[in-house]
């Protein structure tokens, strides 16, 4: 299927690794000029993107500076890609409401939430001269908790209402805005045994492959196996594409049945 994205330009958040890397990658073999913005650029990330730009997207000045330097590497941003989320595995607290410092739902909330909020507000204007399009990536969990460090999926449900939202204001201008919602993927943030996955494995004293084995089958995952990050990236670019001209404000889940609610 032809998306119509050649010559477009991009810019994508998170995008070293997992996801946001595999977008920055789909989106540069459709001809996209893509910025991948990132704490830590990758060789990866170099080779695939028109320019790589390193911040801390958890704080404002970050987020700013990442599409102040998109716009001069490219000469402006048709298509934006909120995709940063996740967080430090080292200061996440795995346990319940009381156990969790007042820090971690700020940190959280920062880089899940806020720096979309942040990233948006400052390309915006040049996304709406030029009838762009927004993806943000979300989870599975801003619908159903369960399973997510806390603050996460809050901050997630956050991000989907936010998409909703900003969409209702811009669609009438030429812009589409959507949410991509995965479910479990497997990225090195389920499969780095130094990461999340690492971290959810060590709290319930099992065996990360152990965990990762039983992953589907405990979540429920009606194909029987979790997702990859090229299917979601591919989801994304289709959503960034004028294929996807009259989808405005949607959230679409990619998790492999887990969802048993419409």
């Amino acid at each position: 299927m032809e998306l119509g994205l050649n010559g477009k330009t991009a810019l994508v958040t998170g995008a070293s690794r997992g996801i946001g890397l595999a977008i920055a990658e789909a989106l540069a073999a459709e001809g996209v000029r893509v910025v991948g913005a990132a704490r830590t650029i990758t060789p990866e990330l170099e080779k695939v993107a028109a320019a790589a730009v390193s911040a801390d997207l958890s704080t404002h000045e970050g987020a700013v500076r990442i599409v102040d330097e998109a716009v001069r590497a490219v000469g402006g941003i048709d298509l934006l890609v909120n995709n940063v989320g996740g967080g430090d595995v080292d200061r996440l607290v795995i346990g319940g409401f009381l156990d969790i410092p007042v820090e971690q739902w700020e940190e959280v909330f920062n880089l899940n939430l806020f720096s979309a909020v942040w990233t948006t507000k400052a390309a915006l204007p040049g996304i709406i001269e030029r009838r762009g399009a927004i993806v943000n990536v979300s989870s599975v969990n801003g619908r159903v908790p369960s399973g997510a460090p806390m603050g996460y999926a809050e901050a997630k449900a956050g991000l989907t209402m936010f998409t909703k939202r900003l969409s209702e204001e811009v669609a009438p201008l030429g812009v589409r805005v959507n949410t991509v919602s995965p479910g479990v993927i497997g990225s090195p943030l389920w499969r780095d045994e130094d990461r999340f996955g690492g971290k959810v494995a060590e709290a319930f004293g099992v065996p990360h492959g152990d965990l990762l084995a039983s992953i589907p089958a405990q979540f429920g995952i009606a194909s029987g196996r979790i997702g990859e990050p090229e299917e979601v990236a591919d989801l994304v670019a289709f959503l960034l594409s004028d294929r996807a001209a009259n989808i405005h404000g949607a959230d679409h889940v990619i998790d492999g049945g887990t969802l048993k609610a419409a």
